[in-house]
């Protein structure tokens, strides 16, 4: 697949095959495409019940590719994740037993319930896609895609992710209730003719296979970008530094997370270069993780989304 038009017809297929089970959220599915046509991975926080797992569900069956889940517990290893190496008795050798991070698309369950120590597993496999078990490297099929989910409110039993393993999620995406209409429609879906909370992913159809999934990401990896585009990204993400409200800024990967999203963002709407509107459509889910407000911002009840705006809006976009 070379053909930009025909990239954007498949992504707007793909958002069509989601739209089957998933509703509303236009902008929740929107950014998680992006992500997916950046190669990079996606930390999603909500309060359940929003159609976080629905929405990883459907868009691996929409892609047929291999999933797979894992439920965050407190007393979880990382070898839970990752897999370990036993002796098999009958050749008396060492033999690897392959955790679930050995798929396609991977569900990281409310990940901040798991220690720090099991969360730590996962920074090879999202940076490396790689996975290291009695010291032989083992690599993960691609396309590879972590999306992890995390309940905002509740934070008895959970462990704050490390400033480190959020930076390997090229966005956090954050998921609100849903509108009135959007809710009844889904109330109506979930019980018409069906038993218990089954999911409703039956008419989800496969749009995309893996090598599909693989050319449109070596498509957004071509895109171009022009040198001021780049300068604007830097520029946004130097500026989080050191702007009032905020006590730690994005590092490099801001601004790298910024151009990916941007060449990405560039191919859903069917164009071959990103612009600096690209920049500022991924803005928000690009650093949202990669700053830490300052403690006179809490206490005005000001949220990261509120200052990157301003840092936006005090950043200067260049001119055609």
């Amino acid at each position: 697949m070379s053909d930009i038009p025909q990239a954007k017809v498949l992504l707007n297929d793909l958002r069509t095959a989601i739209g089957h089970a998933m509703v509303g959220q236009s902008a929740v599915v929107e950014q998680v495409l992006i992500a997916l046509v950046a190669s990079g991975h996606v930390l999603i926080e909500g309060v359940p019940g929003l159609g976080k797992t629905l929405l990883v569900r459907a868009l691996s069956q929409a892609m047929s590719l291999a999933y797979a889940r894992v439920q965050f517990t407190p007393d979880m290893m990382p070898s839970d994740i990752t897999g370990h190496a036993m002796l098999d008795p009958s050749t008396r050798e060492l033999r690897v037993m392959r955790g679930p991070v050995f798929t396609q698309i991977l569900l990281a369950d409310e990940i901040n319930r798991a220690p720090a120590k099991t969360q730590s597993a996962l920074l090879e496999v999202m940076q490396e896609y790689q996975v290291t078990i009695e010291g032989q490297a083992h690599q993960l099929p691609k396309p590879f895609m972590v999306l992890a989910t995390q309940n905002p409110v509740e934070t008895e039993g959970t462990y704050p992710l490390p400033e480190a393993q959020l930076d390997r999620f090229l966005f956090k995406i954050e998921i609100g209730y849903p509108s009135a209409a959007e809710e009844a429609n889904v109330v109506s879906r979930v019980t018409n003719n069906q038993a218990g909370d089954e999911l409703p992913l039956e008419h989800v159809k496969p749009v995309l296979d893996q090598a599909g999934v693989s050319s449109l990401q070596a498509m957004a990896a071509a895109q171009r970008v022009d040198e001021q585009v780049i300068d604007y990204a830097v520029r946004i993400a130097r500026a989080t530094r050191a702007f009032p409200g905020l006590a730690i800024g994005a590092g490099s990967r801001g601004a790298l997370a910024l151009v990916r999203g941007a060449r990405a963002a560039a191919l859903l709407e069917g164009r071959n270069y990103a612009t600096p509107d690209d920049i500022k459509r991924v803005a928000l889910p690009a650093l949202r993780n990669r700053v830490a407000l300052a403690p006179d911002a809490m206490l005005e009840g000001r949220s990261a989304n509120d200052i990157l705006n301003a840092v936006m809006a005090a950043t200067p976009a260049p001119r055609a």
